[in-house]
């Protein structure tokens, strides 16, 4: 009888939204540690979200004719984050904030979709490369002579008065 219960697919479903909270928790810790917008609960969030949308796009709305578009969904996905990572940008000075946040949010987005699709290995893998890039690429951009130039406040040229 036990077996009967874990046969049901909504057991395959909830592991898979338990994996992209994972995947997308490890994501926001990286980003909760360097104080950045949007932290752990957001990225669990957004992957777990994601996920879900795609189950239900792929499994849950049965059309007359057997046919789905789970394409649609998908846009509106990537549509929507895009629209919230928006809201992580901002501009001071001469500088544009929050853009690797945005980013971040989008490709958490993905990794959803991914883990939604069926896709774990890809969504595991995807996060490891993303982790690299920002963990191991601030060091190395940290490094690179223009960044310690723009961090730099340049002096502004004083002219002498003119004579009249």
């Amino acid at each position: 009888m036990a077996q009967d219960v874990f046969a049901d697919p909504q057991w395959t479903y909830a592991g898979q939204l338990l994996l992209a909270a994972f995947l997308g928790g490890l994501i926001g810790l990286e980003r909760e540690a360097g104080r950045r917008p949007a932290g752990m609960r957001t990225f669990m969030l957004v992957t777990v979200g994601s996920t879900l949308f795609t189950i239900l796009s792929i499994h849950a709305f049965p059309t007359e004719t057997g046919v789905r578009d789970s394409a649609r969904v998908a846009a509106q996905i990537v549509s929507g984050i895009g629209f919230l990572g928006v809201g992580t940008i901002w501009r001071s000075q001469n500088a544009v904030k929050g853009l690797t946040t945005a980013a971040g949010l989008w490709v958490a987005a993905a990794i959803g979709m991914a883990v939604g699709a069926g896709y774990g290995l890809l969504a595991a893998a995807t996060t490891v490369l993303v982790l690299i890039i920002l963990v191991v690429l601030r060091r190395v951009e940290k490094r690179l002579p223009h960044r310690n130039e723009a961090a730099q406040p340049k002096a502004a040229a004083v002219e002498p008065p003119e004579e009249a």
